[in-house]
């Protein structure tokens, strides 16, 4: 017996209807993109691995897929394995983000850039994940980000593109939720967390909608991050019902509250005012290399985010040897194109042409020039017995229209069309 042939684990193909639906939704998001002034790159899907493990991307760095070095010898291998450091057989990396290669790519293209960069990616990344529902191996990403502007222009763009964009999908009503990093810190400050753990406290805070309060204050304590004493399950449900008054001058701010970052975020909403936008100050986005304003957006029908984002100031200079301010955002693709239907607005007429083994090739060419030349989609298909099972699967499709061809048919103009909606025997019948 045969083996059963699939797709490497966690990696998917996508059948005809499938690739429309997420091909129709990235046509969306790059309409909406562009008419926000963003303009398109793209990068190798590799990088170098020491890029990629610079202690930038948290816990995804532990899932970058690594490429071995060409040339490698028996010794390399026994040598790699004494000291440990598998990283040692490797040079280049899948990308298991976009942001690092926009980092570079800036760097390497600066001089060829405007002074604020505003750009769309949309591309395949690659993590090693434990694959499972909604969690894949390779995945496509669409990000947007500007680099080259300090002051909160780049967030509001940001945010009002990426709004514009889920709501042109169909996807409206969502809230966006704010915090800042200098706020975070003032929190972890406040518990006496060392400097040198603070970005191993934020991974483990990340996890607050997984595991809970009481998982994260329990994983603190084993991790030696917080005090045994500490009551960091209460504390955290304390920050949960933070909202908008913190800083009204009714009640003194907390201790652990950055001023000058809560009132960046106030200053924000305020230029939102339209939008429906919460502060949360547990928020903390996984990646390392945040540095300010960081935001996701959640839609009141899902349990999860569609995106997020935020400031990430100190990225490039690693790259470039001078900061350079920058900002992004990324919409969680896979998480959204399940949700979404191909809507036949702005799609092309499609139509099957059912012909008979006599018609002559010549025939059906010159049918089909005729008729993708007037801007219709066409496909040809044999006739055949089961006319039912041939209806089905051509309008899953999205085909439209059938129209049979004989050796009589002399032209486009003498084809009979019927409605697909019609019955799989009537559609069928001469």
């Amino acid at each position: 017996m045969a083996a059963t042939v699939t797709p490497p684990r966690g990696m998917r193909d996508f059948l005809p209807a499938e690739k429309a639906r997420r091909e129709h939704a990235l046509g969306v998001i790059r309409g909406v993109y562009s008419s926000h002034g963003f303009d398109e790159i793209e990068t190798p899907v590799m990088e170098d691995a020491s890029r990629l493990h610079a202690g930038l991307g948290g816990d995804n760095e532990k899932l970058a897929f690594a490429v071995m070095k060409r040339g490698l010898t028996p010794d390399d291998l026994t040598a790699a394995a004494a000291s440990g450091d598998a990283l040692s057989l490797a040079d280049l990396g899948l990308r298991y983000d976009l942001t690092v290669p926009l980092a570079r790519f800036y760097a390497t293209h600066r001089a060829a850039l405007p002074p604020v960069f505003r750009s769309v990616q949309i591309a395949p990344v690659w993590r090693a994940e434990r694959p499972q529902k909604g969690r894949y191996r390779q995945f496509v990403q669409c990000d947007i980000d500007i680099i080259g502007e300090a002051g909160q222009l780049a967030e509001l763009e940001l945010l009002t593109a990426t709004v514009a964009a889920l709501d042109a999908l169909g996807l409206g009503g969502c809230t966006i939720r704010l915090n800042d990093r200098r706020i975070l810190q003032g929190i972890l400050g406040s518990w006496g967390v060392a400097d040198e753990l603070r970005e191993r406290a934020l991974i483990t805070i990340d996890k607050l909608d997984k595991i809970g309060t009481g998982g994260v204050a329990a994983e603190l304590r084993d991790l030696g991050i917080v005090d045994e004493g500490a009551d960091v399950a209460a504390e955290l449900e304390a920050l949960t019902t933070a909202d908008w008054h913190l800083a009204s001058g009714v009640v003194p701010p907390p201790s652990w509250l950055d001023t000058d970052a809560y009132a960046d975020l106030l200053a924000l909403r305020e230029a939102l005012p339209d939008a429906d936008i919460e502060f949360d100050p547990t928020l903390v986005r996984g990646m390392g290399y945040y540095t300010g304003t960081i935001f996701e957006i959640a839609h009141p029908d899902f349990g999860y985010s569609l995106g997020g984002g935020g400031r990430y100031d100190g990225m490039i200079g690693r790259f470039l040897g001078q900061d350079v301010p920058a900002c992004g955002f990324s919409i969680g693709f896979e998480r959204i194109v399940d949700l979404l239907a191909v809507r036949d607005e702005g799609r092309p007429r499609s139509v099957v042409l059912v012909y008979d083994p006599a018609v002559e090739a010549a025939t059906l060419l010159k049918l089909k020039h005729e008729l993708v030349a007037s801007g219709t989609r066409v496909r040809f298909e044999r006739r055949v017995k089961n006319a039912r099972a041939l209806f089905e699967r051509v309008t899953a499709d999205g085909f439209d229209a059938v129209a049979n061809v004989t050796p009589e048919t002399t032209d486009a103009a003498s084809l009979t069309f019927r409605d697909l909606t019609a019955s799989a025997s009537g559609a069928f019948r001469h």
